[in-house]
Order: structure tokens, then C-alpha cells, then sequence
């Protein structure tokens, strides 16, 4: 036996041997388990126990990755229950467990300081908490779950358990995921479960319809992931506010996030400005100047059009995505930055790429997740949502009493087309809140194009043909006019399509009208 070889992981304890049977004990019990529940008491119990820690502690993220809540607690040999009403609704103060959070590294602190360290996610006891271990957990998809805590009343060195116990937790978070998908029990307690997704599961953003639902899954995926992401969309969609979001509720909310529209200047103007200069590096230049990826170092930089950036930039870019080096202008040395980018274009970049004015590798470079943000048209009741929200800020904006909706408005405003999506709608209740007299609302404060007539006035014929209408004029505009391309697309036979082309009324110049409506709606 004294021959045998111990993994490193077992290096820096007394008893090795002992630990590892014991530890092998442990993975067994928690594959046996048949409860979520019990499942998560096991873990706990099984970290306190094998460290020899009084405490243990499991905090699980919720299913929108946003919010921590404490799962599991074991203190001095048995389980500990608390009031839910106690306990706090989140943890994002709790500097320790957020850095061990968002660093997604392990936190070790052998010397608890009161006057240093704010530990009041720790229980009170008659002796006060002296060192602690904080591991990040990961599910079988190596995306982060949670946190194992363990803490001790003396001063210890805790690290010795690091890899032991997070090769324990990452077992149960996979093993939880599997129990989870047999019985569907939730990994957080029902109440502060439920309150969690219903106020955060728009993550900023308003919306509940199945187009948006979709949106919020997808943006739950790469909150706590470091991919890049290209958020694509018609103009005046929001693609800025989800790019917000995923800052915002993400690993790097507490740094900074930095927006630039790269349609919005010359090339050599957007070229320092992303990467900054030395002095002398062009007339001009009388001093060294950090660029916008040095302002977004550890947080997140938003590059919005990014299908107008010239190739030349383009190349320098893909330069600092894969290798995480930027050298300034007129500079020969190179610095490290780590920054994430987020994209957005109007555009189809896969089209741009395929007219050579996109470079294919910065395309793939930058697409490993794509989030398609839908058309306000798409988006059903989210209108109405939408409006409501607007009318109130605008109110507030104009310091005026709250206006009520008529019922009429707000069909008026669920028929129209909306080429100009969230940024049209929200111009066109600010218009209509200066024309309103009274507080209510009506139609008639709204000049819509494609809806004449109140929407309730109308059959039902009439409103199908409104919606094929617009879904032709969509096809149509996609393809540049061309019927053949448009036809195609919607299975149609050509002269099917140009039948109901004439029986809808659609011509060159209701193309014309849209993309003219769609420019004029732009910033």
C-alpha cells in the first residue's frame, strides 16, 4: 500500500487514503439519490463532514442565471432549516460570494476580518466564522450552477479540499440536472422561485410573447458564458437594450459597458477610436489616448453595425478576438485586454459575406451565438405592453397627470404594421400624448399609414387580407423586389404570387413606401 500513487489532488491532506475512501463513499450516495431535495442535503452534509467544517452551504442559481438563493445548509452535524422570510432575496451584495461568482474561480479566505469581510450570508452562532472555501460548481454542460460553501470556526487553511470537493459538487449539480428533467422539481424553493422568474425573466426588457420568450431563453444561455454574440434584427427592434441586458445580468455587470456605432463614423475616426493612439501617430496627436477597448477592459463592448465596418478594421478586429492582444496606433507594442464583444447588425451578415463586403472569418469568429431579435409585428399583445409603458414614461417626461387607453387605441395600434418596430411605436405615443387634450387616449391621436380605419370596424376578411398584405410586402422588400425569389420563399407558385399581388393591391411604389418608412425611422 505504501507504494500506491495518490492523485495530486490528495496531496496536502493527513490521511489521504482514509480521505479518498471516504470521498468515494460520498459519490456513491449522491448516485443513489432519487430527490432533488435530499440530493442537495447530501452535498452539503458530505462537504461538512469530509473538511471537518461545522458548516456547509449550496447556493443554486435560479433557471434565468441571475439570481442566487441558498438550497442547502448544514451546521454542526445536522440539517439547518431557515425561514425563507429571513433569508435574503438575493445575494448580489455579498462581495465574497459574487466574486466567486463572477471570477468563476475559487475563493479561499483563512482569516476572516469583520472590519474587511461582510459574511452576513454565514449564520449566527456563539462563535464567530474565522476561514471559509467558496467553489464555483458547473452542471454537466460546464456552465455555472452554483456555489459549495464551507466554513470553519478556528483559522484553517480550507484549500487542501478545493479540488476534492468541487469534483463532489460538480457531480451533484450534474446529477441534479438529471433528477430535475425525471420529476421536474425546481432547484429553488417554489416561492422564491416563481417571484424570481416572473420579475426578472425579461431581464430589463419588456414582452411576454412566445417571440420574446424565445429571446430570453437564448440570452439565459450566455450570461455567465464569455462568447461573443451577434444580435441581429430590423431597425428600431432593440438590439442595443439586449445587448444592455446581457451586461447587465451577466458576469461583467460591474464593469463597464461600452457602446459604438460603427456606421457612424470614417474609417480612420473609428479605427482610434476603438484602439486608441500614442503620441505622434498622426497630426494631431499630442498625447497618448486609451481607445474603447481599453475603457471596456473586463466589461463588455458593444459594436452596433457592425456590417458597415470597413474590411481594413475588420482584420484588426478578428486580430484582438483571437488573441486578445491590441496594439494602438502608431505604437509597436501590444497589450493584453479582455474585453467581451457583442454585435449587432440589420443586416444579414451571412449575405454580406457572401458579396465579399463581410470577412468570413471575423463572421464565424463572432457568430457562435446568434440571437434573432423579432419584429414588433411578430410580437402579438407585446404591443400593448409596449404602448402602456411608453404612455407612462412619456408622461413622467412631460409632467403631465397619467392618460388612460381607450379600447379602441389600442386596437388601433395591434393592426398596424410597424416598420419601424419598438422606435416607431414609441414616437408615435409621444406625438400622440402632445395631440391628446384630455387623458384618454383615442385613435384618432394616431396617424398610421397601413390603418386608416379602427381595426374593430373591419371584417374578418379584411383584417386576413391586412395581415397577408404585410407579409407579402415583407417577402417582397427581403428579396428586392424580385417575385420569382419572393414566391420561392413563401412555396408559392410565381403567378400565384402575382395573382395575389393584384388582388391585395401591391405595386413598386408600397415597396418604395416601406423602405422610405423604415430610413426615416433610423437614428
Amino acid at each position: 500500500m505504501s507504494s500506491l500513487k495518490l492523485p495530486s489532488l490528495f496531496d496536502q491532506l493527513a490521511q489521504p487514503l482514509v480521505y479518498a475512501e471516504s470521498l468515494l463513499a460520498r459519490f456513491s450516495h449522491l448516485a443513489a439519490s432519487s430527490d432533488s431535495r435530499s440530493l442537495q442535503q447530501q452535498l452539503v452534509a458530505a462537504a461538512a463532514e469530509l473538511s471537518h467544517c461545522p458548516l456547509a452551504q449550496l447556493y443554486l442559481l435560479d433557471k434565468t442565471h441571475t439570481q442566487l438563493t441558498l438550497c442547502a445548509e448544514w451546521l454542526d452535524g445536522a440539517p439547518l432549516q431557515r425561514e425563507a422570510s429571513t433569508l435574503p432575496s438575493d445575494y448580489k451584495d455579498q462581495q465574497l460570494l459574487q466574486y466567486c461568482l463572477f471570477q468563476n474561480q475559487v475563493l479561499h479566505v483563512e482569516a476572516l476580518n469583520s472590519s474587511l469581510y461582510a459574511t452576513p450570508f454565514l449564520p449566527d452562532t456563539d462563535r464567530s466564522w474565522r476561514s471559509l472555501l467558496c467553489l464555483p460548481l458547473h452542471d454537466r454542460e460546464q456552465q455555472l450552477g452554483g456555489l459549495l460553501l464551507i466554513a470553519q470556526r478556528d483559522d484553517q487553511a480550507l484549500e487542501a479540499f478545493a479540488d476534492s470537493l468541487r469534483l463532489l459538487g460538480d457531480f451533484a449539480m450534474g446529477q441534479l440536472q438529471l433528477l430535475q428533467r425525471l420529476d421536474n422539481t425546481p432547484s429553488t424553493p417554489p416561492d422564491i422561485a416563481s417571484s424570481t422568474i416572473s420579475h426578472q425573466r425579461g431581464y430589463g426588457l419588456i414582452g411576454d410573447s412566445p417571440a420574446m420568450q424565445r429571446v430570453y431563453r437564448l440570452i439565459s444561455k450566455v450570461l455567465h458564458n464569455p462568447v461573443s454574440v451577434i444580435v441581429a434584427g430590423e431597425t428600431g427592434t432593440g438590439k442595443e437594450l439586449v445587448a444592455r441586458s446581457i451586461h447587465d445580468y451577466g458576469l461583467r455587470r460591474s464593469q463597464a459597458f461600452i457602446a459604438q456605432n460603427c456606421s457612424a463614423l470614417p474609417e480612420a475616426l473609428l479605427e482610434s477610436e476603438l484602439f486608441g493612439y500614442v503620441k505622434g501617430a498622426f497630426t494631431g496627436a499630442n498625447q497618448d489616448r486609451a481607445g474603447l477597448f481599453d475603457a471596456a477592459d473586463g466589461g463588455t463592448l458593444f459594436l452596433d453595425e457592425i456590417g458597415d465596418m470597413p474590411l481594413g478594421l475588420q482584420a484588426k478586429l478578428l486580430r484582438v478576438l483571437q488573441e486578445g492582444e491590441l496594439r494602438p496606433l502608431g505604437s509597436n507594442r501590444t497589450h493584453k485586454v479582455d474585453v467581451r464583444i457583442i454585435a449587432a447588425s440589420h443586416h444579414d451578415l451571412r449575405t454580406l459575406v457572401d458579396k465579399g463586403q463581410f470577412r468570413e472569418d471575423l463572421f464565424y469568429r463572432l457568430g457562435h451565438f446568434p440571437i434573432e431579435i423579432p419584429p414588433l409585428r411578430e410580437r402579438g399583445t407585446d404591443i400593448q405592453l409596449l404602448a402602456r409603458r411608453f404612455a407612462e414614461e412619456a408622461c413622467c417626461f412631460l409632467q403631465r397627470g397619467p392618460c388612460r387607453w381607450s379600447d379602441e387605441a389600442l386596437e388601433h395600434l395591434a393592426g398596424y404594421h410597424f416598420p419601424g418596430n419598438v422606435r416607431e411605436l414609441k414616437g408615435l405615443i409621444a406625438r400622440a400624448l402632445l395631440l391628446c387634450e384630455g387623458n384618454v387616449l383615442l385613435p384618432e391621436h394616431f396617424s398610421l399609414p397601413d390603418s386608416q380605419q379602427p381595426i374593430s370596424s373591419r371584417s374578418l376578411r379584411e383584417r386576413l387580407e391586412q395581415v397577408e398584405r404585410n407579409l407579402l410586402l415583407d417577402c417582397l422588400r427581403k428579396n428586392q423586389g424580385n417575385q420569382t425569389s419572393a414566391a420561392s420563399e413563401l412555396g408559392l407558385p410565381r403567378r400565384t404570387l402575382l395573382y395575389r399581388m393584384q388582388r391585395l393591391n401591391i405595386n413598386a411604389a408600397d415597396l418604395r413606401l416601406k423602405d422610405r418608412a423604415q430610413a426615416q425611422a433610423r437614428p
